[in-house]
């Protein structure tokens, strides 16, 4: 019994076979973010090509949609105004 160790009146615990698990499940963990991390890089990559290929850059296509929604917004605020008179 020098594998084995007793717990719980009968319950009996293969210690080498846990042992291996335990270690596969830590290398698994490992490798999986490994794994993960290069997928990251690739579509970090990717994405900064992408953003970089485009005409317009983000910050101004942001800005320009900004500018037409405060346009939006005091005409419609005008045409209110125009419709129900000035509050007081």
């Amino acid at each position: 019994m020098a594998t084995n160790q007793r717990i719980f009146n009968g319950f009996q615990v293969n210690r080498p076979l846990l042992t291996g698990g335990v270690v596969l499940t830590g290398i698994g963990s490992l490798l999986g973010a490994a794994g993960a991390a290069m997928v990251c890089a690739a579509l970090l990559t990717a994405g900064r090509g992408w953003v970089r290929s485009l005409e317009t850059p983000p910050a101004e296509l942001a800005q320009r949609a900004l500018s037409g929604a405060k346009a939006a917004r005091s005409a419609g605020w005008e045409a209110w105004r125009a419709e129900h008179g000035s509050p007081n």
